[in-house]
């Protein structure tokens, strides 16, 4: 007989990290949390619904729907006082979560749905099936990881945050474009 080990990993808060990125992930990087967001996107907006659609349980469900609330991602509405009942319904600030819901959805067409895309946007105003694409505010442009550098944000006096990064054995310089962000 072969014993299993079964590890537990505690979940860690990004809570103290000056990070974006991390930020982020600490409101919707939970499991089940950006497939509620994608629901609510869809119109769906009801506990019940949710919960059928997703197939997850009402305790983690009402965790996640909590959570998001209490972020300011959704905004409970009460449609029925008679048993007391909400809608969520997104805020600004989860709206502003549709380029990421886009951008997780294309990778998701591209490396994990050999069938093709499970579901395609169309683009009101003229009809056609789109593609999200990041472009430059500035310029027009589509970004691209291999076209961008990063740099310390404004207000923030810890240059570690960029990683000090050597390439070929020496280090990079500021200008070498080396440095720019790079897609592994």
């Amino acid at each position: 007989m072969q014993l299993t080990r079964l590890v537990v990993m505690e979940r860690k808060s990004f809570v103290g990290m000056d990070c974006s990125v991390a930020q982020c992930l600490e409101v919707i990087g939970e499991w089940w949390t950006m497939l509620i967001v994608r629901d609510c996107f869809m119109g769906v907006t009801r506990f019940e619904d949710f919960q059928q659609r997703l197939g997850i349980s009402r305790n983690i469900l009402q965790s996640r729907l909590a959570t998001l609330v209490d972020a300011g991602v959704l905004v409970r509405v009460p449609y029925s006082e008679h048993p007391p009942r909400d809608d969520y319904k997104l805020t600004d600030k989860g709206l502003d979560l549709w380029p990421v819901l886009t951008a997780m959805r294309q990778w998701g067409d591209r490396y994990a749905a050999p069938s093709g895309p499970p579901v395609t946007i169309t683009h009101r105003a003229c009809g056609a099936t789109a593609i999200g694409v990041l472009v430059c505010d500035h310029c027009g442009e589509p970004l691209e990881a291999r076209g961008v550098k990063a740099h310390v944000g404004v207000n923030r006096a810890n240059p570690a945050i960029i990683p000090d990064r050597k390439v070929r054995g020496r280090r990079v310089h500021e200008g070498d474009s080396s440095h720019n962000v790079r897609a592994h």
